[in-house]
């Protein structure tokens, strides 16, 4: 059960772990489609040390210790680092890269786990951007594990939208997360590519980025538990239904992911800039609205 806290969004005891469905529906359709073993290995390893976190306290160097050894294990089992047709020297030296972005990815969307929807109503839109990005390559393997990620969020939210019957648990979305920064590596052939696959998780990144950026600023321990997460202020502060909230970063990822894609065609410098100013409109918009919460 999550009890309610100071930093919580909701107000009543609530079961948590229900990501474990999503995560039956990953190993069953990776196991079908052809995903690598050894990287299906790897992920349900982590989804599982993060369900025992779902009911126990775990320290944080635990945590990365896990995350770290499980991430080397996938990117070993799927190659994702041959897809950037890189020489054997300059993969060396970008494994431990990737590996940080998996995990920090990972780590990212479960600090954005925090109300209603939000994490479920992201992985619909991201994972369904991934199958279609992965199948138009022939990818079938991270197709169909995408496809089914995409599948589980979808029997997931109706549990817990409008009113959570069951929270998703790290189970959940630290192997959303996982899985997304894996497979943005996987299907990367240039780094333009990367960069526009990063973008199918905009808002997450840039919530994030911004709410660690300003905790810095005000001395504040990243370990330290806290609500100050932009979707946080909206629900808690400004009294916005958590569904609105959610569909709202769901809608800006897409239309976001849409517009970077367009812009691919330009190059990287028309991608980058276009992100750039997204960035900063966030950050705008963040402050204003924060500054009307708390004054």
């Amino acid at each position: 059960m999550d009890v309610p806290s100071s930093r919580s969004s909701h107000s009543c005891p609530t079961p948590k772990g229900g990501g474990v469905g999503i995560l039956a529906a990953f190993v069953l359709f990776s196991l079908v489609g052809s995903l690598s073993r050894i990287a299906v290995c790897g992920a349900t390893i982590l989804a599982l040390i993060s369900f025992q976190g779902d009911k126990q306290e775990l320290t944080p160097t635990f945590r990365l210790l896990v995350q770290f050894t499980c991430a080397f294990l996938a990117l070993w089992g799927i190659e994702c680092e041959s897809g950037l047709h890189l020489s054997w020297g300059a993969r060396v030296l970008l494994v431990p890269a990737f590996v940080i972005f998996i995990v920090g990815t990972a780590n990212f969307y479960n600090f954005m786990d925090g109300i209603n929807g939000i994490a479920g109503m992201t992985g619909i839109v991201g994972f369904a951007g991934l199958t279609w990005w992965a199948f138009s390559m022939g990818r079938t393997d991270i197709g169909t594990a995408s496809l089914a990620l995409a599948g589980g969020c979808a029997g997931f939210l109706p549990m817990n939208v409008p009113q959570a019957r069951v929270f998703m648990g790290d189970i959940g979305s630290v192997l959303l997360g996982f899985c997304f920064g894996l497979f943005v590596v996987g299907l990367a052939e240039s780094f333009l590519d990367f960069v526009v696959l990063c973008s199918l998780l905009f808002t997450f990144y840039a919530d994030e980025l911004c709410t660690m950026l300003q905790r810095f600023k005000q001395g504040d321990s990243f370990f330290q538990p806290h609500r100050k997460h932009l979707y946080q202020v909206l629900v808690n502060e400004m009294g916005t239904a958590h569904w609105k909230v959610s569909l709202s970063y769901g809608v800006v990822q897409a239309l976001i992911f849409g517009m970077i894609l367009f812009l691919s065609r330009y190059g990287l410098f028309a991608v980058c800039t276009a992100l750039i100013l997204c960035f900063g409109i966030w950050v705008l918009v963040d402050a204003r609205i924060k500054h009307k919460a708390w004054g």
